[in-house]
């Protein structure tokens, strides 16, 4: 008995183990995918999309607290992959692995469903999980910024503002594309795959067009995003909110379509609000259309119960699964008597 509880114990080991780097070398891969693209404002550098965010915030949803070690450790590689270890580093390893956690604490008291299938679902994820959330980590790291004498306590607010908004669309783009990828059902069903097909297409023509133009039709995506929505629900919209936000922010980081000849505030600013409200649309939209999907296919069935029931009485029948009641027969029966 001593044997099979200690085998169990370091089978338990061994899974936490892995798990632990498997969630840190996905933080961590995020974060070097996240660090191919950025901006400076007011002396520092900052990402518009911070992807890890959203990677722990999927991990935790998903494996729950025990996620917690994996995110710090992915934070510690991520850190020391920018600069060497030092006082200041602590207080961002603490603020961008508490941050995660907050978001994830919030989203299960309020009852929050990793399919998205409701709107309160992705309202949770965009106010509790993408705002507020990210707010500790921001805070904390421009903080530490103003505290080490690398930021002035001039430029606080316009630093924090970047920071903040790049963890929240980590959180709002890249989180509900892990948790779609993790409830997906293999193989997928490709009824519509000539539809999807045409979509990708079209959206691969149109969104580098419109993001390195220099005549300013960023309003041009939404369509694409109002189609890949009611269309494929919440994948399709990320999918597309995911490719439209990379190729907006490779253009904003070259200076060029709509974002040249402008300052690197008016940059950050005119970037970020059109990530924001792209990434907003897509998410709360489908999970709108799925709601309400959901709810058709439920009073859908519903009537359908109804009309066999009804159907039951009118010959005269019990309601399937319920015995006649007592002094009720057949109509033949009846009649003979």
């Amino acid at each position: 008995m001593a044997g099979v509880v200690g085998n169990e114990e370091l089978r338990r080991t061994g899974v936490f183990v892995l798990r632990t780097l498997a969630v840190a070398a996905c933080y961590y891969a995020a974060g070097r995918l996240g660090l191919l693209r950025n901006l400076v404002v007011e002396g520092a550098v900052f990402t518009p999309i911070w992807p890890p965010t959203g990677v722990a915030v999927a991990c935790l949803l998903v494996f729950g607290l025990r996620a917690w070690p994996g995110i710090a450790l992915g934070v510690l590689l991520v850190i020391m992959h920018l600069t060497s270890l030092s006082p200041e580093v602590l207080g961002n390893l603490a603020g961008n692995t508490a941050a995660p956690v907050c978001a994830y604490l919030m989203l299960r008291r309020v009852g929050f469903r990793t399919d998205l299938s409701r709107l309160r679902d992705g309202l949770a994820l965009v106010f509790l999980g993408a705002l507020t959330g990210m707010l500790i980590s921001a805070t904390v790291g421009v903080g530490m910024l103003v505290i080490t004498d690398h930021l002035t306590t001039g430029g606080f607010w316009s630093v924090w503002l970047a920071w903040w908004v790049g963890d929240a669309m980590g959180v709002l783009i890249v989180t509900p594309l892990l948790l779609l990828l993790h409830a997906a059902r293999w193989p997928p069903n490709l009824s519509r795959w000539l539809e999807a097909t045409g979509l990708a297409v079209f959206t691969c023509a149109v969104v580098p067009l419109v993001t390195h133009s220099t005549v300013s039709v960023l309003f041009l995506v939404y369509p694409l995003l109002i189609w890949a929505a009611l269309r494929f629900q919440l994948v399709g919209s990320m999918l597309c909110a995911l490719f439209t936000s990379v190729m907006a922010t490779v253009a904003a980081t070259d200076g060029a379509g709509p974002f040249r000849e402008l300052t690197r505030i008016e940059v950050m600013i005119k970037l970020q609000a059109f990530n924001g409200t792209m990434a907003l649309t897509a998410l709360l939209l489908s999970a709108v259309i799925t709601e309400q999907r959901n709810t058709r296919r439920s009073v859908e069935a519903a009537c359908q119960e109804l009309v066999e029931v009804l159907e039951h009485l009118t010959a005269g029948d019990a309601p399937r699964g319920q015995p006649p009641r007592e002094g009720e027969g057949p109509r033949e029966e009846q009649a003979g008597r």
